[in-house]
């Protein structure tokens, strides 16, 4: 039975982050794309998106998405039929990453959204040793349509998160963890951790992708979900 999939983005993006996804899967599947920018903590935007969701359904987060899918499979395994967790991290946020929520808050609310998410786009989303004009300036129109206090949201929601292994470790269902080969905000190491805590799982690496694999190679990853959902 092909159940629903419910994609998730991750922080200051929306649909388009799937697009490439929406637009292939879309022939096959009911495909549902939740925004995340309903409150300031992870257990009451999993608990808005589950308003919305179908009985069933296959949950695919990406970054701050698969903290979300983490928290929704936690509350409705029964629910969760297969999940996809990609580039994502299933730690506490870290004291080191914490500090520097709150001076970039103090930024956004003088107005400086703009110059806070071009540094974190190119320092944390895509390859340093590489341009993509096409898909910086797609990660800057979704922030800036996300504006302000959807930044303050999420930057306090990622920072108060749990730590979710136990989580992993009581995961039934099929799994499958993705990972840009150059993602050096959620490293491969991360998703080896993943992969070792969750049973029935499997990795796998994007090459020439960082933390955005949805958009820098998307005919690989979408490769990849085809032959894996009909499994």
């Amino acid at each position: 039975m092909k159940y629903p999939l419910v994609f998730i983005p991750g922080m200051m993006c929306d649909s388009r982050l799937f697009q490439p996804q929406i637009s292939e899967f879309s022939k096959q599947y009911l495909v549902c794309i939740t925004p995340v920018s309903y409150s300031d903590s992870i257990e009451k935007i999993s608990l808005e998106i589950l308003r919305q969701l179908p009985q069933k359904f296959t949950l695919i987060g990406l970054s701050m998405g698969g903290i979300l899918a983490m928290e929704i499979i936690k509350k409705v395994p029964e629910r969760v039929m297969k999940i996809v967790l990609m580039d994502t991290n299933f730690k506490q946020e870290t004291e080191e990453i914490k500090s520097r929520r709150l001076p970039q808050i103090k930024l956004v609310n003088e107005g400086l959204l703009v110059d806070v998410m071009c540094k974190q786009i190119q320092n944390n989303y895509l390859r340093t040793d590489r341009k993509n004009k096409k898909v910086f300036d797609l990660c800057l129109s979704m922030a800036n349509d996300l504006g302000k206090e959807v930044f303050i949201n999420q930057s306090k929601a990622l920072a108060t998160r749990k730590d979710y292994t136990p989580t992993l470790k009581n995961i039934k269902v099929p799994s499958l963890i993705i990972c840009g080969e150059y993602d050096r905000l959620c490293p491969i190491k991360v998703h080896r951790e993943m992969e070792s805590l969750i049973d029935n799982s499997t990795l796998e690496i994007i090459p020439d992708a960082a933390h955005l694999p949805t958009l820098e190679q998307p005919a690989y990853l979408n490769k990849i979900l085809t032959k894996w959902l009909l499994q």
